[in-house]
Order: C-alpha cells, then sequence, then structure tokens
C-alpha cells in the first residue's frame, strides 16, 4: 500500500513539473523566433522574391510559343461567279457553247476555283529573341534583385521586433512576479499587525483608531495584491502567446527566484553611424529608393524603340502554298521586328516625371528616418543613463527604508511608537522595494530599447 502512494506521489509531482515549464531569456526568444507568425510570412515572402528574381532572369533568353486552332465552315469558297460565266461563254460561242468540249472545259474551270475550306487547320511554333528593349529587362532584374534584399532586410527587421518583445515581456513578468512576493509579504505583514493591535486593543493598550487603520492599509493592501496578481496572469498569457505556446500553460521563468538582480549600473554611449549601418528599417528605405529609381528606367524604356529578332513556322490544311489542296503545308520564316513609339512621348514624359516624384519621396523618408533613428538612440543613451542614476538613488532609498523600518518595529515592540508610525514605516519601505525592483528591471529593457536602436538585438545576445 506504501508503495502505491509513493508511487503516485511521484506521477503527481512528475505531472505538475511537466506542466510547469521553466524558461530562460534565451529559450523565450528560440520559442517566439520559431513560432512567429509574422516571421513566417517574412519567410515566406523571401520564397516569392526568389521565384520573381529567376523569373526576371527568364526575360534574356527567347521566348518559344506554339498556337494551334481549327475551324469548320458551313460552305466553301468559289473565286469565280460560275452562272456569270458560263452566259458570257454562251453569248461569244453561240450554238458551240453546248459543245462536249466546252462543257468539259466550263467543268475543269469550276473545279480549279472551288476550294474546300470546310475543316480549315492552323498551326505555329514561334520564337522571339529580346535584343534591345529600351534597358526594361535590365531594370527588372535590377528591380527583383533589389526586392529580394528587401524581403531579407524586413525579416531581419521582424526578427528584431519579435526578439524586443519577447525581452520586453520577458522583464516585465519577472517584475511582476517580484512585486507579487512583496505584496505577499506586506499583506501577511499587516495580517500580523491586525492581530497583534487587536490584542493591543483588548489589554487596553491600543486604541480602537488604530486597529481601524490598521484594517484600512489591510484591506489597500489586498486590493494592490489582487491587482498584482492579474497582471502577472496577464503578461505570462502574454508571453505564452508571443512564444507560440498555449495560453493556459503555466509558464515559470528561470529568474523569478532572483531577489536581487546583478545588475550594473551603466555609462552608455553610442555611435549614431553604427545605428544607421545596422538598422534594417534604413536598408529598405534605401532599397526602395533604388526601386523607383529602376521604375524611372522602365518608365522610359517604353518611350525607345525595341529590337527583337523572330522565328516562325506555319502548318496550314488547306494547303496555302498549292492550290487550297487539302493536305498540311508548311513554311519557316525569320525576321527583325523594330518597334519605335511615335505618339507616346507625351504621356511618357508625364509618367516620368510622376516616377521622378515617387523617387524623391522615398529619398526624403529615408533622410526623415535618419534623423528620427538618431533622436531615437540618443533618447535610449539618456534612458539607459537615467536608469543607472536611479538604481543608485533606489539601492540608497532601500538602505535608509531599512533602517527607518527596524527603528520602528524596535519602537513598537517597546511600547513608545504608536501603529501609525509604524504603518508609515512600513509603507515606506514597501515602496521602497517597489522603486528597487523598478530601477533594477529599468536597466535590463533600457539596454534592450538601446540593443534594438543600435541594431544590435539578435538570438545570440
Amino acid at each position: 500500500m506504501k508503495r502505491i502512494i509513493v508511487l503516485l506521489v511521484l506521477l503527481m509531482t512528475l505531472g505538475q513539473a511537466y506542466s510547469q515549464q521553466v524558461l530562460t531569456l534565451e529559450e523565450c526568444r528560440n520559442l517566439a523566433i520559431r513560432n512567429n507568425k509574422e516571421l513566417r510570412i517574412s519567410g515566406e515572402k523571401i520564397k516569392m522574391a526568389d521565384n520573381e528574381k529567376k523569373a526576371a532572369l527568364t526575360k534574356y533568353f527567347p521566348q518559344l510559343s506554339a498556337m494551334g486552332a481549327y475551324m469548320w465552315n458551313q460552305k466553301d469558297l468559289n473565286l469565280l461567279d460560275m452562272g456569270a460565266l458560263q452566259s458570257a461563254i454562251g453569248s461569244s460561242l453561240g450554238e458551240l457553247a453546248h459543245l462536249p468540249i466546252v462543257d468539259k472545259v466550263v467543268g475543269g474551270v469550276n473545279d480549279l476555283q472551288h476550294l474546300d475550306i470546310q475543316n480549315v487547320w492552323v498551326g505555329s511554333v514561334s520564337l522571339v529573341q529580346p535584343v534591345f528593349m529600351g534597358g526594361k529587362i535590365v531594370s527588372y532584374n535590377q528591380i527583383a534583385q533589389y526586392a529580394r534584399q528587401l524581403a531579407l532586410s524586413m525579416n531581419d527587421l521582424q526578427l528584431q521586433e519579435t526578439i524586443y518583445k519577447t525581452d520586453e515581456t520577458y522583464w516585465q513578468v519577472i517584475s511582476l512576479v517580484n512585486k507579487k512576493k512583496l505584496a505577499d509579504a506586506y499583506v501577511q505583514l499587516l495580517r500580523k499587525m491586525d492581530s497583534d493591535v487587536t490584542a493591543m486593543i483588548t489589554e487596553g493598550v491600543a486604541t480602537e483608531a488604530d486597529g481601524l487603520s490598521v484594517k484600512v492599509k489591510l484591506n489597500e493592501a489586498e486590493m494592490a495584491q489582487t491587482k498584482v496578481e492579474n497582471g502577472l496572469a496577464l503578461s505570462r498569457m502574454l508571453l505564452a502567446q508571443i512564444c507560440g505556446l498555449p495560453l493556459e500553460q503555466a509558464l515559470i521563468l528561470a529568474d523569478e527566484n532572483i531577489e536581487d538582480f546583478p545588475v550594473t549600473v551603466p555609462d552608455a554611449s553610442a555611435d549614431v553611424n553604427e545605428a544607421f549601418m545596422n538598422r534594417f528599417e534604413l536598408k529598405s528605405l534605401d532599397l526602395a529608393k533604388k526601386i523607383y529609381q529602376k521604375k524611372e528606367r522602365i518608365v522610359l524604356s517604353e518611350m525607345l524603340p525595341s529590337v527583337a529578332l523572330s522565328a516562325n513556322y506555319f502548318v496550314t490544311n488547306p494547303n496555302l502554298h498549292n492550290g487550297f489542296k487539302n493536305e498540311f503545308s508548311g513554311m519557316f520564316n525569320v525576321g527583325v521586328m523594330v518597334k519605335v513609339p511615335l505618339s507616346g512621348w507625351w504621356e511618357g514624359t508625364y509618367k516620368r516625371n510622376s516616377a521622378r516624384a515617387e523617387t524623391h519621396i522615398k529619398a526624403l523618408e529615408l533622410e526623415n528616418a535618419r534623423e528620427k533613428v538618431e533622436l531615437q538612440v540618443n533618447q535610449s543613451v539618456y534612458k539607459v543613463n537615467e536608469a543607472g542614476k536611479k538604481l543608485i538613488a533606489s539601492s540608497r532609498n532601500m538602505e535608509k527604508a531599512d533602517e527607518n523600518l527596524r527603528h520602528a518595529n524596535y519602537g513598537f515592540e517597546e511600547g513608545v511608537i504608536p501603529a501609525l508610525n509604524l504603518m508609515e514605516a512600513q509603507t515606506a519601505w514597501v515602496s521602497a522595494r517597489s522603486e528597487l525592483i523598478d530601477a533594477q528591471i529599468d536597466v535590463k529593457l533600457t539596454k534592450v530599447y538601446l540593443d534594438k536602436a543600435l541594431g544590435k538585438l539578435s538570438s545570440n545576445e
């Protein structure tokens, strides 16, 4: 019986351990990267760009096509009006028109001028080799190359956004876990104090007002505890959704049991040029500008002559080359095709001006984005340094709050400090502890913000 109970306990422990998965920050990043739908979409866009690039390359090679057609006609074709011909022969020959030889000649002429086109078959094979298309094919291939680079850049941008969102949510969960511990401890402390003050009221060494003050503080602390619990539950769900895990799965993070994070006080500085080189938003806008420049070239190519070589083989039935006989006959031909636009210059000029305006818009967007990136980098540096100063100040406040609470507890136990003063010391300690937790998390998050501003976020960090 004891063995069965031990086995059941082990199974329950293993089941609970399996259901509560412990994840590090790196594991959360990898799960988010693997399961992120936006990253999958950008991956498919890269495949699309690869295929479009290959499709554009085929425009350099000859284009081969085949065509076939069949037509059934109700009537045949007569080249001559035989009734008018017979009348003309009769009026010219008179009585001789009824001679057998004349009838045979007329019959022979009728057979020759009668064309059997009831069943018509047509087929052709054509080959066209572009020689000069005004630079259109070259521009299309360059655009396809830029489009592939743009798809890769957007994929990298989405990767950094996914890592950034994962890190931000991860440290928010850690922050709320520590605040929940703080709220639980504070509620437990106030409950003990409520019990002590109730006993003191019974003994006549405390007033009812003291008891009511403690109960009000206890209610406030329990409400704050509930808010923290709800916020933590929602943050865990958000992290599970980012990682592609079921929302109801209990996530336990590796850094939850750390009381004081081993953070160093940062002194940040950043090179804006590094951000200019790394930021994929700038790379994407630069590629977009190049694409619009090539579109200008395509518009110009519509205004230039185009030259192509052609080779064709035609086959028909009836035979077009020998009296429309009911037989198949074919022939080859080769040639040069030249197309010169004559009346499209005005329209082409306006289209080219429109394309130039689009290119100018992209150039201005790129310049504007560079200015915003520079501002974002400087703001991130300031936030990192500000977070470091806040951490130093919070650590000092925590030391003072610890000392103040120690004196308040000693004075309350000795009966020289009222309950109200002790609660004020406890509230100040909780506030200082909460600010210290925020300061430690801010140091982590501002580092993430700075790495994102510099374009340095990666799954290997």
